[in-house]
């Protein structure tokens, strides 16, 4: 099939399709953009997690401990570079122990994977009073914390 051949409407036609058996293989849960769904998936599988509820706020697993995590993820592409993850709601709150963002670049290849405690998330992330939340960049300082962890390696293999 030739992508460059198809209208926008047959394009979106052809993403609903994907969506569709995505989520009929248990990938994804929901028929939102299929990124947040799918990050939540690999990261549970991989890890050995248990996804929450998709009403549960604040959190997305738990791991076997009981450790409530947040899991984010972004996908940068040419004409958006950004590693601004989406909207954190009620940090304070303290809903989550940890976060696991996951960047992809435009293909779906990670290029980071972190874990970090919600300390770390608390200190890093800048509040936004025009969205009421707080967001949080993966870059610089924060890869360069030493409570952060990689697990690239644990997602990629």
């Amino acid at each position: 099939m030739n992508l460059t051949e198809l209208n926008p409407k047959e394009l979106l036609q052809l993403q609903a399709d994907a969506t569709n058996e995505l989520r009929r293989r248990d990938i994804v849960r929901t028929q939102n953009n299929p990124l947040g769904d799918y990050t939540e998936w690999l990261v549970a599988k991989s890890l050995n997690l248990d996804l929450a509820n998709n009403s549960k706020a604040g959190y997305d697993a738990i791991d076997s401990n009981g450790v409530k995590i947040q899991i984010k993820g972004r996908r940068i592409t040419p004409k958006n570079k950004s590693t601004q993850l989406s909207a954190i709601r009620n940090l304070q709150e303290k809903d989550f122990d940890e976060l696991i963002a996951v960047i992809y670049d435009e293909h779906f290849n990670i290029s980071e994977a972190v874990a970090m405690p919600h300390v770390v998330v608390a200190e890093h992330a800048t509040y936004r009073k025009h969205v009421n939340a707080h967001i949080i960049f993966i870059k610089g300082p924060i890869l360069s914390d030493p409570r952060v962890k990689s697990i690239k390696q644990v997602l990629c293999s």
